[in-house]
């Protein structure tokens, strides 16, 4: 078992995180709430970049969450890695062994849309590699933790529940979740040609996990084409931290864990997440060749 950086119980930790993520809920839901008019919209954007855009939601979710975390934890041999703070200062390196990684507001544009698809992701990494996590869903009433051992959610009341994770084994019986905004003709071109029982779109990579692990999904691919843009660590050190304890799991094509802390923090090629450990070996294979086959994407 992992053992905390001395000073931390895990049990308070948890304490302390949710107290901090229902904070971000009444941030995010706030500013949702706000975003509906018209006036208020060009306010709380605060970039034109529609590929990237920032809101003022990210940045205060983003100051509460590691302010909370300094403020409690002052004397903690631990850094945090923010996709907010690497954007304004383009750097970040540690040589620390636990780094918290954080995305204040992820699905930033369904956020504006007005979907309810966006999600708060936070995971301690202990060694490259999600160990504890937590994933906020404001719209759904949900926070999704793990604490290395096992899942479960709660609601504001403090109800729990647990995953309900579906056992389909055939590629062609499962529901796929993909993105709605991040899409591209190349995963649409593999979609089709695999044929999924149902095809559902969704924002945020946290709220596609989640949909594995409430069972309502089975199946997520996430594709990046060579030269664009890639999905980075904050977008899936949480989402991975509460599907794999849940029994699920998240590797690229070849079956190999996701590395955390890479050059530029990219998450790039095709991902694959699955709701079933024991089957995902053999769904990735299946999909490789289906891709070698058709000669969909380099490989």
């Amino acid at each position: 078992m992992i053992k905390l950086p001395s000073g931390v119980d895990i049990n308070n930790l948890i304490d302390d995180i949710r107290i901090f993520s229902w904070q971000a809920a009444d941030i995010l839901l706030y500013y949702s709430k706000l975003l509906e008019d018209s006036d208020d919209k060009r306010k709380i954007l605060k970039n034109n970049n529609e590929d990237d855009p920032v809101t003022l939601a990210d940045l205060k979710v983003n100051e509460i969450i590691i302010k909370g975390i300094n403020e409690k934890y002052k004397n903690i041999n631990w850094d945090i890695l923010s996709e907010e703070n690497v954007k304004t200062s383009n750097t970040f390196t540690t040589k620390n062994d636990w780094v918290w990684v954080l995305d204040p507001l992820d699905g930033t544009k369904d956020f504006i849309q007005g979907t309810g698809n966006y999600a708060m992701h936070l995971a301690l990494n202990f060694k490259q590699k999600p160990y504890i996590g937590f994933v906020l869903i404001p719209d759904k009433n949900q926070l999704w933790i793990t604490d290395g051992e096992k899942t479960w959610c709660e609601k504001r009341d403090s109800t729990k529940y647990y995953p309900n994770l579906l056992n389909n084994r055939n590629l062609q019986e499962m529901t796929l979740v993909t993105s709605k905004n991040h899409g591209n003709d190349v995963l649409r071109n593999l979609i089709q040609k695999i044929n999924f029982r149902k095809v559902e779109i969704m924002g945020s990579i946290g709220c596609k996990i989640a949909s594995l692990v409430r069972g309502e999904s089975d199946i997520y691919i996430c594709l990046s084409l060579p030269g664009k843009s890639s999905p980075k660590d904050w977008d899936f050190a949480a989402p991975e931290s509460i599907l794999k304890v849940a029994g699920g799991s998240i590797t690229n094509l070849d079956n190999q864990e996701l590395t955390y802390g890479q050059a530029n923090f990219q998450q790039g090629g095709i991902i694959v997440a699955t709701n079933n450990k024991k089957t995902h070996g053999s769904i990735c294979r299946e999909i490789k060749k289906i891709i070698e086959k058709e000669d969909i994407y380099p490989i």
